[in-house]
């Protein structure tokens, strides 16, 4: 029997782990050891042992001989940051490998304390104008371009009537595209055409990098006019998407790119479930539009993972507001409309390098899509 003490917060973690009965029930006992005290029973009082180790709710089993483990853990382990929540959810249990995080969830008390998004669905599209269709993100690429150059590809997008422009996360600080140099020129460019076609565009260029570098880059790119910031929390860590959210942060909308933080997705039988990675972890660091793969793309995730990303990055949340999720792959006319029918209108499709090969051209092909989801919209959305 579970005890629930009164006014207590708790966090709630659901693992996949390998049957049978008997082995499933060691391997969620060790998971309430390994994610708190670490350590064998014994060296601590029965009481203290009781309050502080996480708990079993509910043991059954799924399919393919495996079973899931609902773990509840006490809400004052953490401190309030990315870096405690990660470490009870999944430390040392995401050693052994057979074992893998499906979801989590928190009560409202410690829900309380995460900003989430600043901006959020609503507000990104009361931004753009754009109220009742997917958005489309073109991307400055390919690396070895000069600021110029991507400065004349960042027209010819928002020419062709994309909502946002992200910067390749390859783009940094190189010596034939210097940061500030490309974040100018496309700012300029993207805020020029923005005023012609009468609505915004909005521009996210790449911040990711150590931590007092990413806060100059961020700060900078603002002063020079962008209006939104590509972070790589799989390179740079969670803690530091939320840092860029916090209240003494640049004050801008926030898109994460999965960089590096795919690999933690690992197999169907360990590592992080990709809604986990892909859509409650940038939602909670305060994330306002995810990237991750689209089914069918050549990368390994199924269409019911990817529908359950675009789920929970939208699923109502307590007081977190909604991300935008945003799905890329060499994406062209002929998905678009499979796309859309499957993940929903509330979700930004990456157009990148595909679009550049068109013989038509950059704005030709951007109508395509445009037609592609089922209809042209106005400038005025």
């Amino acid at each position: 029997m579970i005890r629930r003490e009164t006014g207590m917060e708790f966090l709630t973690a659901v693992y996949e782990i390998d049957g049978p009965a008997s082995s499933a029930q060691r391997i969620a006992d060790r998971i309430c050891f390994d994610q708190t005290i670490e350590a064998e029973e014994g060296l601590i009082s029965p009481s203290l042992q009781s309050e502080i180790v996480g708990q079993i709710e509910r043991l059954h089993a799924t399919s393919g001989a495996r079973y899931e483990v609902t773990i509840r853990f006490r809400g004052d382990l953490l401190s309030g940051d990315c870096t405690d929540l990660l470490n009870v959810l999944f430390g040392t249990s995401s050693l052994h490998g057979n074992i893998r995080l499906l979801s989590f969830a928190m009560t409202d008390g410690l829900l309380s304390a995460w900003r989430g998004p600043r901006f959020g669905i609503e507000t990104i599209r009361q931004m753009l104008a754009v109220h009742d269709r997917p958005l489309l993100c073109g991307v400055l690429k390919p690396l070895g371009r000069t600021p110029q150059e991507l400065a004349d590809l960042a027209v010819q997008l928002v020419d062709g009537e994309v909502d946002l422009i992200k910067d390749d996360q390859s783009l940094v600080d190189q010596h034939w595209s210097p940061f500030e140099e490309r974040v100018s020129r496309c700012a300029d460019a993207i805020g020029e055409m923005s005023r012609r076609r009468g609505r915004l565009c909005l521009y996210f260029p790449h911040v990711s990098g150590a931590s007092e570098s990413m806060w100059k880059r961020a700060t900078r790119a603002k002063a020079l006019g962008a209006t939104g910031l590509l972070i790589a929390p799989g390179l740079t860590g969670f803690d530091a998407l939320r840092s860029l959210n916090s209240d003494g942060g640049p004050t801008l909308p926030i898109m994460s790119h999965p960089s590096f933080v795919s690999a933690s997705v690992g197999s169907d039988r360990g590592g992080l479930a990709p809604p986990v990675v892909y859509g409650l972890l940038p939602r909670l660091a305060g994330a306002d539009l995810t990237i991750y793969p689209a089914f069918g793309s050549g990368y390994p995730l199924s269409q019911p993972d990817c529908l359950s990303v675009a789920r929970k990055c939208r699923a109502s949340w307590g007081n977190i507001k909604p991300t935008m999720p945003a799905v890329g792959g060499r994406i062209g006319p002929e998905r678009l409309s499979e796309l859309r029918a499957v993940l929903g209108s509330d979700i930004a499709f990456i157009v990148g390098s595909r679009i550049q090969k068109d013989s038509k051209g950059i704005s030709s092909a951007l109508k395509a899509l445009h037609r592609a989801m089922g209809e042209w919209d106005s400038p005025s959305g």
